[in-house]
């Protein structure tokens, strides 16, 4: 087995962890918000069946590693189970669905932290150089890609609700929009730019997440 494949392999179990503590931090804050309905339908859970999509979470992310892994590099692709929520049961219904989907970028955030700090632990008890700590780099990179690649303001991402509160959408605009939110995901990832940009901002973000550990990234 290709060290490229290994890699892939390893970023694809942190991609499922990632997306389940994305999709349980949805359900969470949902329910802290008034809402049962996650919990009623089994999402205030860390089991990562809950939370995976057959294709989003399973089929094309494991294609899309075993493919980036014959050319010796790595991407991920995917996305996890969507988690349901009633409006008319939030306390505040403007603000509590704007925290609701903050939620899932904000673990996202919380949980590269999470990381960087174990990566710090691993290297001053274990003596690990920063040159064999690539790996666990690449999964908080994943982590903070997946965070703001959802904020994006576009439907079906997490930026794309929290947009739709701010410029007042109708919730029949909305709903009829969310009836092709996959066919949104598929033009989304097929513009250069956007990936791109997010990855820039990506970048930024992980340089400045590293400073505190005494880590400088070229």
């Amino acid at each position: 087995m290709s060290y490229a494949l290994i890699h892939g392999l390893i970023l694809y179990l942190g991609f499922v962890a990632f997306v389940v503590l994305h999709e349980f931090a949805h359900a969470w804050t949902a329910v802290r918000c008034g809402d049962d309905t996650p919990r009623l339908q089994g999402r205030l859970t860390l089991d990562p069946i809950a939370h995976m999509d057959l294709i989003g979470t399973l089929i094309l992310p494991l294609a899309v590693t075993f493919f980036a892994a014959q050319s010796g590099g790595w991407m991920m692709l995917g996305w996890g189970r969507p988690v349901q929520v009633n409006l008319a049961n939030f306390r505040v219904r403007r603000r509590d669905d704007i925290l609701v989907s903050v939620a899932g970028p904000v673990m996202n955030v919380l949980t590269a932290i999470a990381v960087l700090i174990i990566m710090k632990i691993v290297q001053v008890a274990a003596g690990v150089s920063t040159e064999q700590l690539n790996t666990p780099l690449d999964l908080v990179r994943l982590s903070l890609f997946l965070c703001f690649f959802n904020l994006l303001p576009i439907p079906p991402l997490d930026g794309g609700h929290i947009a739709r509160n701010f410029i007042g959408m109708s919730d029949q605009a909305y709903a009829m929009m969310s009836q092709y939110s996959f066919l949104f995901l598929i033009l989304i990832l097929q513009v250069p730019h956007i990936g791109a940009f997010v990855s820039s901002i990506t970048g930024s973000a992980l340089s400045l997440l590293v400073i505190p550990f005494g880590w400088h990234l070229g």
